[in-house]
Order: structure tokens, then sequence, then C-alpha cells
């Protein structure tokens, strides 16, 4: 599947709604739906995003999901049977998490703070250490786990699974996402 570049700018501004079910052990929140995850209605979709080959490396999930293409119904209910749940911090699609204004990663931010107390996931892991500092007013907000946790449940930063940061490989992500997987009793 491919989109065209006009095709894939109709989606500014679009919204994916989140993945949650009724045994919401691990929930993961990226910074904001992409262009190509709007279009595909799948959250972490762009096919050089790193997020479920991670997953799957980690022993998170047991399937591959193609995630270029969408998430089928079976995909969705895979994550969901494992107590995994996807949203995001503000959920406007943007090109890139750049265009987001401060204002509305801190108004993202306190909608995170509603979500997480209605769905009460054992663990909240935040993908994007620099946009969790500017939601959540903690300039000094580190990777990995924050002893005093997000509204009652255990709370990880862990590394933002896009192709953009260089820093990280499909490897070096898995080892970041086992950690809150195993606190959730997810693996």
């Amino acid at each position: 599947m491919g989109f065209t570049r006009a095709e894939l700018e109709s989606y500014v501004g679009a919204t994916v709604d989140d993945l949650v079910g009724p045994d919401l052990r691990l929930l993961f929140v990226g910074i904001n739906p992409g262009l190509w995850t709007a279009a595909t209605q799948t959250h972490f979709a762009y096919p050089g995003n790193r997020f479920y080959p991670a997953l799957r490396a980690a022993g998170i999930i047991e399937r591959e999901i193609d995630r270029g293409v969408g998430m089928s119904d079976e995909d969705r209910r895979h994550l969901l049977d494992r107590g995994i749940g996807i949203t995001n911090v503000a959920h406007r699609a943007t090109a890139k998490a750049s265009e987001l204004s401060k204002q509305e990663l801190v108004a993202g931010g306190e909608t995170l703070r509603a979500f997480v107390r209605t769905h009460r996931p054992k663990v909240v892991a935040v993908a994007g250490v620099t946009a969790y500092r500017t939601a959540f007013a903690e300039p000094k907000a580190v990777m990995g786990e924050h002893p005093a946790g997000f509204e009652g449940c255990r709370l990880w930063i862990v590394p933002n699974p896009s192709g953009l940061n260089a820093h990280e490989t499909v490897e070096t992500l898995a080892l970041a996402y086992a950690a809150p997987a195993c606190a959730a009793g997810v693996i």
C-alpha cells in the first residue's frame, strides 16, 4: 500500500481511535498520529516505524503486524487479548510531531491523565521523552521507570520508535519495551 503526498496531506488534522480493551495491562502512548497512521487508522503505522518489530523482538506480541497496510481486526484482537493498548498524547495527525504546539501537548497530557484514571492500566509507557517533558512540565525527565508513577499506575518513558530516532534500533527498542511489559505481566 502506498500513498501520494497529496493523499497523505489530506489526513492533516485527522484522528485515530484509541486501541483499548477491558483487560488493559500495558498502555503505550505515542506523541501523536502521523499522516500514514491516520490514513491506515493504525497506530505507529509508517512503514519505517519500528514499534511492532520491537514488540515482536521483545516477545510482547507473538505475530508480525504489517503496519504499513493497516491492522486487521485479528491484529487488534491479538494486542487487546495480550492486555496491550495504544493512545497518544495529542490526537491531531501531523506530518511531524514538531508541528504540535506546547499548548496541544499540555492539553493532551491532561486528557491522557483522565484516560489513565478511567482505564487503569498496570503500566503506562510513554514513547518519547521530549514530548513527555513538555506535556507534563518535567524538563528533567529521563528514560526509564519513574518511581512516582502516573495517576496510580507504574510509568516508563521509553524511546520513540520513529525511524527519525536514529539512536535506536529494533533491538534497543525491544530491550526498552520489555521492562514495562514485564512489569505489566505481558511477558
